[in-house]
């Protein structure tokens, strides 16, 4: 994915370039002569946004392996998220006002779960072993009768590690406790069929698979006693669970997103492992390099590591114009060593360090070996200018 000014991307976890399939769909419906209509008039025009809606459910539907009906149409992961965890706190809330998650989460769960803590909800907060993987016997231990929900990840944004969420989601079935999962990083890259896996709520956003941003999706499970409280109001749209004007283009661009990744998946997954190994091959002799994260319990588009006497904003400076991250993108900007690699036993230092390389579609061998010889060049320059460092 080299341009004009040589950069090369390695940061697919944060974002993915929309897929010209994708793109080929949407355009059609802007302008004048696109299907422009709102989708909820029930004129000849609005049927036909209508019919592209409902395609598009039809094909993210067949993707998770859910009904249509269980689907929602958000603005992201994000939105998702909170409309998973406060919608079904709230529903609950009669029930009992427990709630369990992990300090390894997205900020959209981390945080919202926190400001549930200011209303009056409690949260156990459940550390994962140091290899990131939660201990289904945790979970199972931590619930109590008044336990409503669970939100556990099922692939880390940052480390890349996958969670048993069968396992997990298992035990919340047996004791009636909704389980929410965060799966941005992983619809559409590994198989999901939630038509048989015991998950109740699951978050999705089309832009980390290949389709446009500002558009995402709630799976809400038909079963008895799974449902959230809207948090907008304004219309009937969706039930009344979250109402609002569709964005046509965008649900058509997600659903053809959805279409592309259900009949390349396998592949796709293939790339990508070859790309991981390929570049941890070319860099795991450096000395005090640390890999951060399960490799058992790896999804092979990200590779976060750590590395001994090096400090992280002048790494990632060194390492321009490659486009790595040294944590969530969402979280950027802050200069805090990452609460997840913290949370996995991580010293602050080797926190710092650390770099998340995430893999895509477009992802090349050459682009992978370049990265590897800007990331060998970069720890030795800045180890022979470290101060009190030997030479």
């Amino acid at each position: 994915m080299s341009n004009s000014t040589d950069i090369v991307y390695l940061d697919y976890a944060a974002s993915t370039p929309a897929d010209p399939r994708v793109v080929d769909v949407m355009t059609p419906l802007f302008g004048a002569d696109g299907d422009f209509a709102n989708p909820s008039s029930g004129h000849v025009a609005g049927r036909r946004s209508r019919a592209h809606v409902e395609r598009a459910t039809g094909q993210l539907a067949e993707l998770l392996g859910c009904r249509e009906e269980e689907l929602v149409w958000t603005s992201g992961a994000t939105e998702s998220d909170n409309l998973a965890i406060v919608g079904a706190a709230r529903y609950r809330a009669d029930r009992g006002r427990h709630l369990i998650t992990m300090p390894t989460e997205h900020k959209a769960v981390a945080d919202v779960s926190r400001l549930l803590e200011k209303k009056g909800f409690e949260v156990s907060w459940l550390r994962p072993d140091d290899t990131g993987v939660l201990d289904p016997t945790i979970l199972e231990a931590a619930i109590r009768p008044d336990t409503q929900l669970v939100s556990i990840m099922h692939v880390n944004n940052e480390t890349g590690v996958i969670q048993d969420i069968e396992a997990l989601g298992a035990i919340c079935r047996e004791r009636d406790v909704l389980f929410h999962v965060d799966a941005a990083q992983s619809v559409g890259k590994l198989p999901l069929d939630l038509a048989s896996m015991p998950v109740d709520l699951l978050s999705t956003t089309a832009h980390k698979v290949y389709g446009p941003k500002g558009i995402g999706a709630l799976y809400i499970s038909g079963r008895p006693g799974c449902r959230v409280e809207a948090l907008i109001h304004g219309g009937g749209q969706q039930g009344g669970r979250r109402p609002g004007t569709l964005a046509v283009p965008l649900i058509a661009g997600f659903g053809e997103a959805a279409r592309i990744a259900r009949s390349e998946m396998q592949e796709n997954h293939a790339h990508l492992r070859s790309q991981r190994e390929r570049l941890w091959r070319g860099i795991r002799d450096l000395e005090g390099i640390v890999q951060n994260g399960s490799e058992s319990h790896a999804f092979p588009g990200i590779l976060n590591v750590s590395i001994e006497d090096v400090e992280g904003e002048s790494l990632l400076l060194a390492l321009e114009p490659l486009c790595v991250a040294t944590g969530s993108a969402c979280n950027s900007k802050s200069q805090e060593p990452s609460s997840v690699l913290r949370a996995l036993g991580r010293s602050d230092m080797l926190a710092q360090s650390a770099i998340r390389f995430s893999f895509g579609r477009p992802t090349t061998p050459d682009e992978v070996d370049i990265a590897v010889e800007r990331y060998r060049t970069a720890i030795a320059r800045l180890r022979d200018i470290a101060p009190g460092r030997a030479a």
